[in-house]
Formats: structure tokens, C-alpha cells, sequence
């Protein structure tokens, strides 16, 4: 019987809290909640593929700190690593838009209780023992001036015990400045293997950008971001480098695909035509495509396939996580876009 692969994933965990039927912060009355992280979404999704998962993070010791961790038992994540302490459990507010009006997103995270760790707080050979890939996102090393010393220590163990690692630079220009950007992943990029991100991402960040290319404009020239993916991979002595393709119509509706590429070919996967519901969390569900696709064996042709498709279906769902099984995602893989009920 083949060994039941494992994966890690470090970063802070979110309490949401939406508006409903795309109404606008000033006329709502309340609010939908949900949990929700961009590591744990991506633990969610291949949670849901038949993998181990574990989340290693810090909530507080308080009912919606438990609250936070009975919703990724619910799906399945391994919640041994989170740590019970500090005063609070960071949020966002989400605004959802609509046709030409775009989301917004309202942080109120500092000083939640993942900044109140310290370096060697966690046993980091106790947690990656074992264990396969190690993945973490940007949005970690940004959150306090404490964080990328804590992130530079648990990417370190990784390596050294073997895990494969895997970043998604997730910029957020609300968190930190690319200045500062740059200079904290650019250190962080001598454990990665697998970089992820999308084209604005790699501009805000290492300022490499695909030329002649507008994302608001609804259409791009593919063949550009293999020059982008090159200039990464060479830069940092990657093994792979994943871009996600998003064409922005309207807020309501995108082209979605994305790109690997390996240091010889650039593959990309089919595009999608997407009425969306709910985006956030998208390029996780991605992310979570791709661990899967490599975890288990497939090309980089299947594998970049498996992750477009996952992440389009994550579109059509509400909240962050990824709730679609292995099936589903194999049946659009394959080809069946028809959106027909299964009987």
C-alpha cells in the first residue's frame, strides 16, 4: 500500500465576515461568518482529496478561537499544531461586488495572536516529522516584524528534513510595502521549490512583469508568462513555477487558467469562462491543485490541468474553502464543463 502523503501548512487563521446578497458595508445589518485562512484553505481543499493535512498556527484560547478549530476538524484538517494563546483572533470584512463594481476587503488583523509567537516556540521537528510538503503563503512573513524570522525558521527545518516546499506570494499591498515585500521574500525564496502566484504578484513583489499585458483589460497574450515563470525560476533556482491567468471581464464574471512551468516548457491548462460567486479564496483552491498534482504522482501537463479545474469550481462556492471532491474536479479535468445535475 502506497504511503498516505502529508502536508504542512503555517500561517494565521481568520475569522470572515461577509455581507449578504452583495449589499454594501453601509446598508448591512449583519453579517455571515466563516473561518478561514490561506493556508488552511489550501489544507481544506486537499482534505477533501483524500490527504493528511495538518495547520500549525496560534488562536485564542476563547470560544471563537475553538470555534476556528472545530471548522477545519469539520472538514478534516489535523489541528494537533495550533496553538492556544494570545488576545485575538484576526478578521476581515468582505464586500461582495457585482458586475463592474469589485470586492472589497476590510483587515482588522494586527496584533492577532499568531504575531505573538516567537521564534522557538514552535517544535518545528516534532511537527514536519513524517511529514511530505511544507507550504506557506506571503501573507505570513508580512503580518509583523517578528514574522519572517519565525517563517525563516520553519522553511529551514523543512529543508531539512526533506519536505518539499511551497510558497504562494499572495501580496497584499494592505499588509506591507513592496519594498519590504521584496526584501523579506527574496530571502525566503533559498528554501522554495514550487513558487506561486499571479503576474501582478510577481511584479509587486521582484518586480518581473509580463510586457504588453493589462489584467483589467479582459485579455492577455499567454505566451508572455512564460518569460515571467523563466525570469523567476532563474532567479531562485526554482523546480517549478505556477501562475494563475485570471482575465477580469467584471467583477462578476472572469477567464480563468493558469500556467506551470518547469525550467524547459511552460504548460498551460484549458481556460474557463466563470460566472462567479464567491473568488475569494481562489488562488488557494489553486494552490491546493497543484500540491495535490505533484503529491501523487501526476505530469506537469495533469497537474496544472487538476489545479485550474479545482480552482474554477472553487468560484462557484461560497466562503473560502474548497468544498469540491476528487471526483468533481477529475470530471471537469476531463472535460465535462456542462454544469448538468448529477443523477
Amino acid at each position: 500500500m502506497a504511503e498516505q502523503k502529508k502536508a504542512v501548512f503555517f500561517g494565521e487563521l481568520l475569522m470572515r465576515l461577509g455581507t449578504k446578497q452583495f449589499e454594501r458595508f453601509v446598508q448591512a445589518s449583519e453579517f455571515t461568518v466563516g473561518f478561514t485562512g490561506a493556508e488552511a484553505n489550501v489544507a481544506v481543499s486537499l482534505a477533501n482529496y483524500g490527504l493528511e493535512t495538518y495547520v500549525v498556527s496560534q488562536v485564542p484560547k476563547s470560544d471563537i478561537g475553538q470555534a476556528c478549530i472545530n471548522c477545519l476538524r469539520k472538514y478534516g484538517v489535523n489541528t494537533d499544531y495550533i496553538k492556544r494563546g494570545g488576545k485575538r483572533l484576526g478578521t476581515f470584512y468582505l464586500e461582495t461586488g457585482a458586475s463592474q463594481r469589485p470586492s472589497q476587503v476590510i483587515y482588522d488583523r494586527a496584533n492577532s495572536s499568531l504575531t505573538e509567537l516567537k521564534k522557538g516556540d514552535l517544535n518545528w521537528d516534532e511537527i514536519l516529522k513524517g511529514k511530505h510538503w511544507f507550504h506557506f503563503c506571503g501573507t505570513a512573513p508580512a503580518l509583523a516584524d517578528n514574522m519572517p524570522a519565525i517563517v525563516d525558521e520553519a522553511c529551514a527545518a523543512a529543508k531539512k528534513h526533506g519536505l518539499t516546499v511551497s510558497c504562494d506570494l499572495n501580496y497584499r499591498k494592505k499588509l506591507w510595502s513592496k519594498e519590504k515585500a521584496r526584501e523579506v521574500m527574496t530571502g525566503l525564496m533559498q528554501y522554495v521549490d514550487v513558487l506561486i502566484g499571479n503576474e501582478e504578484d510577481a511584479d509587486n513583489v521582484f518586480g518581473i512583469k509580463a510586457q504588453g499585458v493589462d489584467v483589467t483589460a479582459g485579455k492577455m497574450d499567454e505566451k508572455r508568462y512564460a518569460d515571467v515563470a523563466s525570469q523567476l525560476y532563474d532567479k531562485f533556482g526554482l523546480k517549478y513555477v505556477a501562475i494563475t491567468l485570471r482575465e477580469s471581464i467584471s467583477a462578476s464574471e472572469n477567464n480563468w487558467s493558469g500556467m506551470l512551468y518547469d525550467g524547459d516548457q511552460a504548460y498551460f491548462s484549458r481556460k474557463y469562462n466563470i460566472i462567479i460567486v464567491d473568488r475569494v479564496g481562489g488562488g488557494d483552491s489553486f494552490s491546493g491543485g497543484l500540491i495535490y498534482g505533484f503529491l501523487t504522482g501526476m505530469s506537469a501537463r495533469e497537474t496544472i490541468e487538476f489545479a485550474a479545474a479545482a480552482s474554477c469550481l472553487k468560484h462557484s462556492i461560497h466562503g473560502d474553502f474548497n468544498l469540491v471532491s476528487l471526483e468533481e474536479v477529475k470530471t471537469l479535468m476531463q472535460g465535462d464543463a456542462s454544469g448538468r445535475i448529477q443523477r
